[in-house]
């Protein structure tokens, strides 16, 4: 499992996360995760390269965006494949996260005004 981060104009993070999102994929990354979302307000998180998720994906990624919000930021996630679509919307995802299809959508949608 694989994270990069990038700064974009007008304050925003995208995080590109690449294979498989078990549990060793998660603990891989979590730590830089947890770094971005504590200090960042408007995050797209990309998850077109992400082939697989777990349960605890889906826990990372919704404390992500619980300390993105506590801040008075906003964490979306964007481009998921179809598989990966399918398991965060029978998690029911969109309750806690925005997810979008496309990125510069995303991007518009986490731009602080």
């Amino acid at each position: 499992m694989e994270i990069d981060v990038e700064e974009l104009e007008g304050g925003v993070t995208t995080v590109v996360l690449r294979g498989r999102l078990n549990n060793a994929g998660v603990e891989a990354v979590d730590a830089r995760f947890k770094e971005v979302a504590g200090s960042k307000r408007a995050v797209v998180v990309d998850l077109s390269q992400v082939s697989f998720l777990t349960s605890l994906a889906i826990r990372m990624l919704v404390i992500g965006a619980r300390a993105v919000a506590n801040r008075g930021g906003k964490l979306v996630l964007s481009s998921p494949s179809e598989g990966v679509t399918s398991v965060l919307q029978a998690a029911d995802i969109e309750q806690f996260i925005p997810l979008m299809f496309d990125r510069s959508a995303a991007i518009a949608a986490v731009r602080p005004i």
